[in-house]
């Protein structure tokens, strides 16, 4: 159970968005299935909604681990978040790791900064910082991202890895592709590991994966819609 435990930890740096960097779907949804030798074990929806002039952003994200029948590891996350003419706002996050880790995460844009607060306390931040979610291709090209999934601000390492064709849904897909260390935080409980990260044409994830820390089984996040 712990080897689960620190392979969904090392999965939720991402759990935020940055509305500039990519379209939004037709059904305004996204899906991705979260894979783990070979079985599918959870679903990561994001879901999109216009009103009032803002931009309104919903992920949930639901896994469940078994072993012989029984129910082994069950990890839960739903954060909203507001947008406005491409700017970040505001965001509320909720995580549930089942270990007695449970992380309630803040942001919000005043007086241009960021306060936000999470896993090391209240922070005031850079207007500017991005929020940590993978899908905004604009975090490749970042020092530093806010990680919403703890609160915390992690340092990046980012390098190009060129041009790749992988298969999505039975289509090749030509993406970019990246590789993505983050910093480790003093209350973390284990390093983050290398990100592989592919991104279309059009700048959307297509499919992102590393090795557990633990086991080094690779944990793959594949677009499904």
């Amino acid at each position: 159970m712990r080897t689960f435990i620190n392979i969904f930890l090392l999965y939720f740096l991402i759990i935020s968005f940055s509305v500039q960097a990519f379209p939004i779907p037709n059904n305004n949804k996204i899906t991705y299935e979260i894979v783990r030798k070979n079985k599918v074990i959870g679903l990561h929806e994001i879901f999109f909604n216009e009103n009032n002039g803002n931009l309104n952003i919903e992920t949930k994200i639901e896994i469940e681990v078994k072993a012989f029948f029984l129910t082994v590891y069950k990890f839960s996350h739903n954060s909203k978040e507001v947008w406005k003419n491409g700017e970040f706002l505001r965001i509320d996050g909720y995580t549930d790791f089942e270990d007695e880790r449970e992380y309630f995460i803040k942001a919000e844009v005043k007086d241009n900064l960021i306060l936000a607060s999470g896993m090391d306390g209240d922070l005031k931040l850079d207007k500017n910082i991005i929020p940590s979610n993978f899908w905004n291709k604009d975090v490749m090209y970042q020092e530093e991202i806010f990680d919403t999934q703890k609160g915390v601000v992690r340092k990046l390492k980012v390098e190009e890895a060129g041009i790749e064709t992988i298969i999505i849904n039975n289509k090749n897909i030509e993406c970019s592709k990246f590789l993505l260390n983050a910093s480790k935080n003093p209350k973390d409980k284990a390093n983050f590991p290398q990100y592989t990260l592919w991104y279309s044409i059009n700048n959307e994830l297509m499919k992102f994966k590393f090795k557990s820390t633990k086991d080094n089984k690779v944990i793959e996040i594949i677009r499904k819609e």
